[in-house]
């Protein structure tokens, strides 16, 4: 009988939990204009679709809404500035574009239409009046991962226990009332902020699942990941329902879906840009901290970003952040060392090197192809390649992800206490409840990964400057680092290569999951990494890169 009452006990309290995160999600659907709600037959078709990017969201859309959103950042902020668009119709077609991205791939936390609404005719107001704009980012729609705090608005981060709280505190104070300080300087600098985008329980997870909102897909290739844990982000991205984003990287976070989702991001050393009042797990761990990181369609709205950030001294608000501006002398004595179309010219050539495997699991067909197609590309523009042996990322991987474990998972089960939800199925062997490390293995871990990034950076030296790697471990050594797209898998040209032999069990498992078929048509991209604080270079060399590839004619 005691065992029956306590099922029974169990089963209320579950359905308590799920029933809050029904109701969010309801609130959440009901901040979507009435005239832009899709009607069942569409949501049907857009689950029969494989892939949801392009042509089958454009036409939910109108001829000047599509004229709209098909610009990137830059055009768009300039256009914005020369009064061809108003700041209220760029909102509202982003806007628009959103809500129908949400109802068919399910990429938002929270939807801030009105307030987006409200905050472009105040600009244009502004504008009117002044015959100027507020910033150079006056008008430009920037979606935001739901890490950051936004006044008026939730921040849940997937957890369930969060929703309608301060990151699950009652704090009158501070519930919906506390502003991350990059969402500050975003709005001072002219931004529109719109929507906040899905992202995984935990956040420590290269996939986009919680218990508030389920799964979010790859909207290019609904048969795969968008990636975590920025994937909201990349996904939005890839359906044009933003021209830039920002999101968080702690392992590969704003780096993974921009690959998965075919778009470009950035990951700056950890403090290069402010975290100042956001939201974040187990925030007590800061040997190896998260970076502020941003994603886009277009590489140059990565510069205009960063560096319309960094000009407001964010350093003056936020003590942790680093006192370096934008250094537009690094970019520009980078870009002069190839012309417009990528080739070299007089000065020196770049020196690139590639990393073509990390010794653990290889690449698949598509990502070995992209990454010959990059190689062969920048060859062919007169600069050089070579052959990328670091000392074994293992040992990287291995301490990064010990400090991600290192209070036993307590912080976790502490927020999903707060409403009994359970962890998602994916995070339940990893993130079991456990006792802490104690401090002296802490302290020896630190020293590990201390003694492993020396022993990388003499490698680096030994070899001359060249760029890239795989993720997780380039957060242990808070390198910067810029994904940019390169093609697409081809299930014609990508075949299983029968004759390839694995590297080890996991590598097994791998190259098993490996369809041509399905992965037919999934973006491919490539990471291009620098030195800790080299954001102006790396940028400048994903430009260059960028520009290579698109004289050859890859994208």
């Amino acid at each position: 009988m005691a065992f029956m009452r306590q099922s029974v006990k169990m089963q209320i309290y579950q359905t308590a939990w799920q029933a809050v995160a029904k109701a969010k999600v309801a609130d959440t659907g009901s901040k979507i204009p009435r005239e832009w709600i899709l009607g069942c037959e569409d949501l049907e078709n857009a689950k029969k679709q494989r892939q949801l990017s392009g042509p089958f969201i454009e036409s939910f859309l109108e001829k000047a809404e599509l004229e709209i959103i098909r610009n990137d950042s830059v055009p768009l902020v300039e256009k914005i500035k020369s009064g061809q668009y108003t700041a209220l119709q760029v909102a509202r077609a982003y806007c628009k574009t959103t809500a129908i991205a949400y109802q068919i791939n399910n990429c938002l936390h929270e939807i801030m239409f009105d307030q987006a609404l409200k905050r472009a005719r105040e600009l244009d107001e502004y504008f009117s009046k002044h015959k100027a704009t507020k910033g150079p980012l006056h008008g430009l729609p920037i979606s935001l991962k739901d890490q950051f705090h936004v006044k008026d608005t939730d921040t849940t981060m997937g957890y369930v226990g969060w929703i309608g709280t301060y990151e699950g505190e009652k704090d009158l104070s501070k519930i919906h009332k506390v502003e991350s300080q990059i969402v500050k300087d975003l709005l001072s600098l002219g931004a529109i902020l719109y929507c906040k985008t899905s992202l995984p329980q935990t956040l420590l997870l290269g996939e986009t699942i919680n218990n508030v909102i389920g799964r979010t897909l790859n909207p290019v290739n609904q048969l795969l990941s968008c990636g975590g844990s920025s994937g909201g982000e990349g996904a939005l991205l890839a359906l044009r329902g933003s021209s830039v984003g920002v999101g968080t990287d702690i392992g590969g976070s704003v780096r993974i879906p921009a690959a998965f989702c075919g778009v470009y991001s950035i990951k700056p050393t950890h403090n290069r840009f402010s975290y100042r009042d956001t939201a974040n797990t187990n925030p007590g761990q800061n040997t190896y901290p998260s970076s502020i990181g941003f994603l886009s369609t277009s590489v140059d709205a990565l510069k205009l970003v960063m560096a319309s950030i960094l000009s407001t001294q964010p350093w003056l608000r936020d003590p942790e952040v680093v006192s370096i501006p934008w250094r537009q002398e690094t970019v520009d004595s980078t870009l002069e060392r190839a012309s417009p179309d990528g080739t070299a010219n007089d000065q020196p050539p770049l020196k690139i090197g590639v990393y073509w495997t990390d010794g653990v699991v290889g690449p698949h067909p598509p990502i070995l192809r992209g990454l010959r197609t990059v190689c062969n590309a920048i060859e062919k523009a007169g600069h050089k390649v070579v052959n990328w042996s670091p000392p074994s990322q293992s040992t990287a991987k291995r301490v990064h992800l010990a400090f991600q474990k290192a209070d036993g998972a307590h912080d976790i089960h502490k927020q999903l206490d707060l409403s009994g939800e359970p962890l998602i199925p994916e995070l339940e062997e990893t993130f079991q409840l456990r006792d802490p490390i104690n401090l002296l293995e802490y302290q020896d871990l630190t020293i590990q990964g201390r003694d492993y990034s020396a022993t990388y950076s003499d490698y680096w030296n030994a070899t001359a400057d060249g760029e890239d790697a795989y993720t997780e471990s380039i957060n242990l050594m808070d390198y910067s680092v810029a994904v940019i797209p390169v093609t697409k898998a081809n299930k014609d040209i990508d075949k299983f290569n029968k004759d390839y032999k694995p590297l080890n069990e996991t590598d097994c498992k791998n190259w098993e999951a490996y369809d041509a078929d399905i992965y037919d048509g999934a973006p491919v991209g490539v990471q291009i990494v620098a030195r800790k604080y080299e954001e102006e270079k790396v940028w400048a060399i994903a430009k260059i890169v960028s520009a290579i590839l698109k004289a050859a004619g890859v994208h």
